[in-house]
């Protein structure tokens, strides 16, 4: 692809070195913005008293980045990434400051649904990236330096976004977030003059999937509407609430089939479960995380910027543990490095919740996050490398998506619960509103760890595996 004689192995090499850069600029603005909102999300709903559209604040933008993933992976496999890549900056640009001016919090929800729909979006455009630009024996390497661009923001995201909290208010957390935006675009638009990434692969241009679209939208809408019931939790009968909530499970489940490959539902081997165990693991982190700043200020009463260490400390161990992983052979050991890493995860959850049930050692929340940030670190790439390796070039927007998408929806809906689940506790009042959350995140990691071998494409022996294996020729 640059001419050498013998294939490039890094991807700083002077061929796709100003891509990289640029890629990496967007990751790290993500990163940034994902760990300072998340650090300043409990005095946005303390101000805005706003708590009953707390977890609702994070899974809208995960609801919205389905449409977004669903629009920028047909739009992908139609004429390239490059055009769609920079609609979803866009999108996430506005969004952004829609959220930064809000005066009440329904409008800090809505600004982050159209952040959430650019950041879905931009999240399969650079997949589909990788997917054209580089070589599948470099794909390992750049997903590694995709965590490795959070180093900077784990270390100073949460301790400047608590810092200007306190000190500036929260709008200009959002407002900061904006300007990045700008100068991470400006990092990356030299790059994207590539020819491949401005035409459609070889052969017939893929047609515009209107079914698939609608489809994702009517996905956001039950996530949405699940959000909604979630929210009012504190008001509903139990009973009723949980009620909605399993139908609104059950429209997921209905909505999302077409989305992910087949067997997905069912974990079969190989791609199917690799998109189905990336989204479980996001799920279980993402509605634990949700709640760690929240128990550490209202629980132990730390400040914003103390309680934003817990998230620096998941995500610099999750970029190390992203660069360990790349020495293990891109075909090799799939299922054993995700075993180990949801192990570390599930124990991650545990000790939070050992904080929460005691009510003592807050400083041991700190250290578990460390280890669920090097679960995640272990297994994410991994996913993204077996997404790509199992998918011809004409379906790695949809394949790419489809990871993105069971990863995003599976969060909401955890969220959705979790959320649930907390307002309906605070009722009962003392540590029960935080155990029941980290309860349900330790759950559906131990589901987690249980199916980690899934991902192997090839069962070494049983019947069953054998079984696995006839399927996915059929």
């Amino acid at each position: 692809m640059d001419g050498m004689s013998s294939p490039p192995t890094s991807p700083l090499t002077p061929g796709y070195r100003l891509l990289t850069v640029g890629m990496i600029a967007l990751v790290a603005l993500g990163a940034f913005e994902a760990l300072a909102v998340t650090t300043a999300m409990p005095t946005i709903v303390h101000e805005l008293d706003g708590l009953a559209l707390f977890a609702f604040a994070f899974a809208g933008p995960l609801a919205s980045g389905v449409v977004g993933m669903v629009v920028a992976a047909n739009w992908s496999d139609r004429s390239g990434p490059r055009t769609p890549l920079l609609v979803m900056v866009a999108l996430f640009l506005i969004g952004v400051l829609v959220a930064g001016w809000a005066g009440d919090m329904p409008t800090v929800v809505a600004g982050r649904l159209v952040h959430g729909a650019g950041g879905g979006g931009l999240i399969v455009a650079l997949y589909v990236v990788v997917g054209r630009a580089y070589p599948q024996p470099m794909h390992p390497r750049v997903f590694a330096a995709f965590a490795a661009a959070w180093v900077v923001p784990s270390l100073i995201g949460p301790l400047i976004a608590g810092l200007v909290t306190e000190h500036l208010g929260w709008r200009w957390v959002f407002l900061g977030v904006a300007a990045l935006v700008v100068l991470a675009l400006a990092a990356v638009l030299p790059a994207l003059r590539r020819p491949e990434l401005r035409t459609p692969p070889s052969g017939e241009p893929e047609r515009w999937r209107w079914g698939r679209i609608l489809v994702g939208c009517a996905l956001a809408l039950v996530v949405l509407a699940l959000h909604l019931v979630s929210g009012a939790a504190e008001r509903l009968d139990w009973p009723v609430v949980a009620g909605a909530i399993a139908v609104g499970v059950v429209g997921v489940a209905f909505t999302l089939r077409p989305l992910v490959p087949a067997g997905t539902f069912t974990v079969r081997r190989g791609l199917p479960g690799a998109v189905a165990l990336r989204g479980l693991s996001a799920s279980a982190y993402l509605a634990t995380e949700a709640y760690v700043p929240l128990l550490l200020t209202e629980r132990f009463g730390f400040t914003p910027s103390l309680a934003g260490l817990a998230l620096t400390a998941g995500a610099v161990t999750w970029s190390l543990a992203s660069w360990v992983q790349t020495k293990v052979p891109a075909d090799r050991g799939d299922g054993a490095i995700v075993r180990v890493a949801s192990v570390l995860l599930a124990g991650a959850i545990a000790l939070v919740l050992f904080v929460s049930v005691t009510d003592a050692l807050p400083w041991l929340a700190l250290g578990g996050w460390a280890l669920a940030g090097a679960g995640m670190g272990l297994m994410t790439p991994r996913f993204s490398v077996l997404v790509l390796r199992h998918s011809p070039e004409r379906e790695q927007g949809f394949n790419s998506a489809a990871g993105t998408i069971a990863e995003y929806t599976g969060m909401a809906v955890l969220l959705a619960f979790t959320g649930a689940l907390h307002l309906a506790l605070l009722a009962v009042g003392g540590v029960a509103p935080f155990v029941g959350v980290f309860v349900a995140g330790l759950v559906v990691a131990v589901v987690l760890v249980a199916l980690a071998g899934r991902v192997d494409a090839v069962a070494p022996t049983g019947a069953e595996e054998v079984a696995d294996a006839r399927r996915q020729t059929a």
